[in-house]
């Protein structure tokens, strides 16, 4: 078997494996609402195809995943960076099972595959609930500045929006549900999750 051939995933028709590393990405790209994941994934799914395909035994099974798994920890990557390329692999495995490319019970193989344990402490400087209503009280509502700043940090702190999330922002996103706002992503635009709450 050729180092570039993919054994287990393969259509009843062959196909060069450029354009079935690109179809195979595809499937799993094409679900994926929230641009940062699609990159993250895209990236991951280009770096396990490439390995993949230059292992010595190519087929797309759970003892391989394992296996790149191992390989990733022997790296040095950090326990999230490894379980993120895992996720997008067993995402892969779903979306070949279901359009015929991957037999169910090598996928469901590959879905049973375990991320990577993450131990230790958190980085960097995490407020208390005291210190988050404190530096929400900071902004002077009285002023135009204030109004915008008081938004801006109930946005951040309150509905757990990236920074570029927050400048994205307009109007149009706002929605008041039972009482309570809701930041709502318009179809898809901006790659947002749907529907993330706001307290007010």
């Amino acid at each position: 078997m050729a180092p570039t051939e993919i054994a287990v995933i393969a259509p009843a028709n062959p196909v060069p494996q450029r354009t079935l590393r690109a179809t195979m990405q595809s499937l799993v790209l094409e679900g994926l609402s929230s641009l940062h994941t699609r990159r993250a994934y895209e990236q991951a799914l280009e770096e396990f195809l490439i390995w993949l395909s230059l292992a010595a035994s190519c087929s797309f099974t759970k003892a391989t995943v394992q296996k790149y798994r191992a390989e990733l920890q022997a790296k040095g990557l950090a326990p999230s960076s490894i379980n993120v390329r895992l996720s997008a692999v067993r995402k892969l495995a779903v979306e070949a099972s279901d359009n015929g490319l991957l037999a169910p019970e090598i996928a469901a193989g590959i879905g049973r595959v375990k991320g990577v344990r993450r131990v230790g402490v958190r980085l960097g400087c995490w407020l208390t609930r005291e210190q988050a209503e404190a530096l929400l009280r900071v902004p002077d509502v009285g002023t135009i500045k204030g109004t915008r700043d008081a938004a801006l940090l109930s946005v951040l702190l309150g509905a757990g929006l990236r920074r570029s999330e927050a400048v994205a922002l307009t109007f149009e996103h706002l929605q008041q549900r039972e009482n309570r706002w809701l930041i709502a992503d318009l179809l898809g635009k901006h790659g947002w999750a749907h529907g993330k709450m706001l307290q007010l």
